[in-house]
């Protein structure tokens, strides 16, 4: 898929960027409660996978649009070692894979439409890796883990019943569609980033 990008590329300055192959524990975010008690992947085992997120961030256009790019770039990114994903095989299911989003802020305003696109991103199409599901969460540092974690929550229960996730599923969890009458946006000067 192309993606415009705006502020930035998947070319950048490699300074600053960790390869895909490497796990750098102190560059990457800490798993946090929704892996607890589960297999939480490192090693090998987390850049494989995470090299897959790439794949299928980048082939249903799973961006981050503040740094203009593929969103699993982000855990690559030493300029933000504590935000992106973590995975954990589900202790009692490991055809389960949790994925942990830890944004860069906790006030993060695309995080609800991200963490949905991840959600798509891994269930459009079980077929391409060894998981029947993967759960999305985002981190309880961010303010509004409860209701966008409340949104991944019913788009699971939904994809669990039919094994769709279709596009109005994700509309729902785009800025200014969400139904829960909170908007998505700080009300603060600047930008959050």
């Amino acid at each position: 898929m192309n993606v415009p990008r705006p502020f930035g590329s998947d070319d950048g300055d490699e300074t600053v960027f960790d390869d895909y192959d490497e796990f750098r524990p102190d560059h990457e975010p800490e798993p946090g409660p929704f892996l607890a008690g589960h297999d939480v992947l490192e090693g090998r085992e987390h850049a494989a996978l995470h090299r897959l997120a790439r794949a299928r961030f980048e082939d249903n256009g799973v961006y981050d649009m503040t740094f203009g790019y593929n969103l699993a770039r982000l855990n690559l990114d030493r300029r933000h070692e504590d935000a992106g994903f973590r995975y954990a095989r589900e202790a009692d299911d490991p055809t389960v894979l949790r994925a942990e989003f830890t944004p860069t802020t906790e006030f993060c305003p695309q995080s609800d439409t991200l963490t949905v696109a991840a959600f798509r991103a891994w269930n459009d199409d079980p077929s391409l890796h060894e998981f029947d599901l993967v759960s999305v969460r985002v981190a309880p540092m961010h303010q509004r883990d409860v209701a966008i974690n409340g949104r991944l929550e019913q788009l699971e229960e939904q994809f669990l019943e039919t094994g769709e996730v279709t596009v109005e599923d994700a509309a729902a969890g785009a800025p200014g569609g969400t139904d829960d009458g909170v908007d998505d946006a700080p009300d603060v000067g600047g930008t959050p980033f």
